[in-house]
């Protein structure tokens, strides 16, 4: 099996070129930890430790498994150690505020460096993924002592955080959520089963800190009499310390089919008097404090397609340098050759490369967007900031983890026969990337999600601002010579217009019928990635088009970033774009199909 590599000159150009870290760091909170020579060095160092400690034991974990013995989880061999190492370094507190412990770096650097832990090892990188989505929502929502109490400890990685929503009965459904909170003086007693709880319990670290959904005695019906909960596995004592076992349990782990050393519980609270647990947020505003936390785990999910896709590339690409087969046609005077010389599989390499730089600039685009939500000094464009963030969720989310899976696919094809053998090692990353489009919300609901409720949002005015930027990204593209340039230009311009015309259809089909928009839901934000990607793509050709007029010296990786660009806008532009054809008639097909037709 191929070891992976940091894509550090990559995730470098995008810092670089489409971030604008000069003016991050110029926000109160960021100072030099935005800096771009800090950034620099904090990528080759975090490179080196997901090459050198996480990405070994990739393999180890998906043998090894996740495994429960009287009442314990235990991780693989050496996840502990590494998980140790990973705390040691610092890099659990890389974005969080310095009152807590945090190192106060952009979200935008760590989305980055989450890339490379996912990449590395997708299993590990889950709990730590979750825990800093559990600080992120204490840190909004709790109150003055939870912060104390909690956010050191989960912050410095000692105490790790879970996230407790789903229910045997109620699945994606929160509002036929069962488990119970009891008031008991200032706590509460918590009584009720979870499952699929990721990084439910391990034994890397002292303490699980659990954000548990649940519903007071009199609360409302449906998601509307939902409260939050933090519920630590042990009582946390004055001292910072902890102190005795919660009424809580791991019942079992589910046997899955990838993803194997990330343990995922059925959890079970309250067995004898019920566990111990404290109101984060209002009474019955569960859901709206729990959304901080999912929307940036639908984020960084988001980032596990594209890690998953970049270690599966690297390592269909270095299987294809190496393996000598057939002949090329038309050449057969040259001998054989290695597989990457034929044109198909060129074709395939390239489609997975130019997919995971569009993946990747987006990501980190939007991330640089939330910082400036929270950061930037003028309200309108923090609004117009967050808008942006909420448009783009649930597309990083959706898009980029269907990418993965059918990236991690690609690569297997690219390996043959042998990419269906186990010990080539490709199979695991195509078994792995596919949980990702099921979990913080199926594909399905994030494209609903992106027409329903985001692209009517103020009137639809964050995608108008969109596809605005898209036009005058296509209007500089204008100005630029050459037939690589002006090709973009014009794919750009055709998604910018098939983008516009998709969501006016939809927008009509809200108000005449929401079935009827539904149905074509998960086509539109088909199309809005690739029509992101194209932006992203186009940006960054022109980027590189700058650099090299002023002669900078890497002119092989510039010219390549121009002609990748190329490659997305004229090979996956248009197919992309044709899906407005199902955006529009899957109403017509797809409803008039009854249940008892099928």
């Amino acid at each position: 099996m191929t070891e992976y590599t940091a894509p550090v000159r990559d995730t470098r150009f995008v810092l670089r070129e489409l971030v604008d870290l000069d003016a991050l760091a110029k926000l109160e909170g960021f100072g030099e930890a935005a800096a771009p020579d800090v950034v620099d060095q904090v990528l080759e160092e975090a490179g080196r430790f997901a090459n050198g400690v996480l990405s070994p034991l990739n393999p180890v974990g998906d043998k090894q498994g996740a495994r429960l013995e009287n009442g314990v989880v235990y991780m693989p061999e050496g996840f502990p150690e590494a998980y140790r190492q990973f705390c040691e370094m610092g890099w659990s507190s890389v974005p969080f505020s310095p009152e807590w412990g945090g190192q106060g770096m952009p979200w935008t650097v760590n989305m980055a460096l989450n890339e490379m832990w996912q990449s590395a090892n997708m299993s590990l990188a889950d709990g730590m993924m979750l825990t800093q989505g559990a600080v992120d929502c204490l840190e909004t929502h709790g109150t003055d002592d939870q912060k104390a109490t909690y956010l050191p400890k989960l912050i410095s990685g000692e105490w790790s955080g879970t996230m407790n929503l789903t229910e045997p009965q109620a699945g994606s459904d929160l509002g036929m959520l069962k488990t119970r909170a009891t008031p008991e003086g200032d706590h509460y007693r918590i009584k009720g089963t979870k499952i699929f709880i990721t990084h439910g319990d391990q034994n890397m670290t002292e303490n699980v800190v659990h954000l548990v959904l649940a519903r007071l005695p009199d609360a409302p019906e449906g998601v509307r009499g939902i409260s939050l909960f933090v519920v630590p596995k042990f009582l946390p004592k004055a001292d910072g310390s902890v102190g005795e076992r919660n009424d809580l349990r791991v019942v079992s782990l589910e046997h899955k089919l990838g993803h194997r050393a990330s343990p995922t519980a059925v959890m079970s609270y309250g067995d004898d008097e019920g566990a111990i647990g404290w109101l984060v947020g209002q009474e019955n505003q569960g859901l709206r404090c729990m959304f901080t936390m999912m929307n940036n785990a639908r984020l960084n999910v988001g980032v596990q397609g594209i890690a998953i896709a970049e270690r599966a590339y690297q390592q269909a690409l270095d299987y294809a340098r190496e393996r000598v087969q057939g002949q090329l046609p038309g050449r057969k005077d040259a001998g054989r050759v290695t597989i990457i010389e034929h044109p198909d599989v060129r074709r395939m390499l390239l489609d997975m490369r130019a997919q995971i730089e569009a993946m990747r600039g987006l990501a980190l685009v939007t991330a640089e967007a939330l910082d400036l939500s929270h950061h930037h000094p003028d309200p309108a464009v923090r609004a117009e900031r967050h808008q942006f963030v909420e448009l783009m969720t649930p597309v990083v989310k959706g898009w980029s983890t269907d990418l993965g899976f059918e990236i991690a696919s690609t690569a297997l094809q690219v390996h043959g026969g042998m990419g269906y053998i186990e010990e080539t090692g490709i199979a695991q990353h195509l078994r792995d990337a596919r949980i990702t489009m099921i979990y913080e919300g199926t594909n399905g609901i994030q494209a609903w999600d992106l027409v329903g409720r985001k692209l009517v949002q103020a009137e639809g005015a964050s995608l108008k601002a969109f596809l605005e930027t898209m036009n005058a990204t296509a209007a500089e593209l204008a100005e630029q010579p050459g037939a690589a340039m002006q090709a973009i230009r014009t794919h750009l311009v055709h998604a910018a217009g098939t983008l516009r015309e998709a969501a006016e259809w939809l927008a009509g089909a809200l108000g005449e019928d929401p079935l009827r928009a539904a149905a074509g839901a998960t086509p539109f934000l088909r199309m809005m990635g690739v029509g992101a990607g194209a932006w992203i793509m186009a940006r960054s050709a022109l980027k590189a088009a700058e650099a090299l007029k002023r002669g900078e010296a890497d002119s092989a990786f510039l010219e390549q970033k121009i002609a990748t660009a190329r490659y997305f806008a004229e090979a996956l532009v248009p197919p992309a774009m044709a899906l407005i054809a199902p955006v529009k008639a899957n109403a017509e097909t797809v409803l008039p199909m009854t249940a008892e037709a099928f």
